[in-house]
């Protein structure tokens, strides 16, 4: 039973983590187009306070990853290592976010809106192959 619950907080955790990957983004594809400093300034305190929050979120959904792991899946097939390596491409992803962040609160942005509109497809694309490993299983 304490399984069960683990794997619900650690789904609900991941999933709120990657509703900030989702949408901070797509925040910066705004900031990248904004020529309003009003809106800018608006749209970069949305920014911060996001990153915060997802920062935040992705500790208990990697605190309970790592526990599931090594209590019910240590030595399984090679999907985990390919998910392990995968969530370790997100929380590249995570990080670089936090350097773009970085870029457009000190007006350093230098990437288009239109590069930002693919850098938000990247999560996405993860997120697929990461769920299809542990529900397909496929080696």
């Amino acid at each position: 039973m304490l399984y069960l619950w683990l794997k619900t907080l650690h789904i609900v955790f991941i999933a709120s983590w990657f509703a900030g990957l989702f949408y901070l983004p797509r925040i910066f594809v705004n900031l990248a187009a904004e020529t309003d400093p009003n809106a800018s300034a608006r749209l970069l305190g949305m920014a911060q306070r996001l990153y915060r929050f997802m920062t935040i979120i992705a500790i208990p959904a990697l605190v309970l990853g790592f526990w599931l792991w090594i209590q019910f899946f240590w030595g399984s097939g090679a999907w985990v290592h390919a998910k392990l390596t995968l969530v370790a491409v997100v929380c590249v992803y995570h990080w670089y976010c936090q350097v773009l962040l970085k870029q457009f609160m000190a007006g350093q942005n230098t990437k288009s809106h239109v590069w930002y509109r693919w850098f938000n497809e990247a999560p996405v694309l993860l997120m697929l192959m990461i769920v299809a490993l542990v529900v397909i299983k496929p080696f």
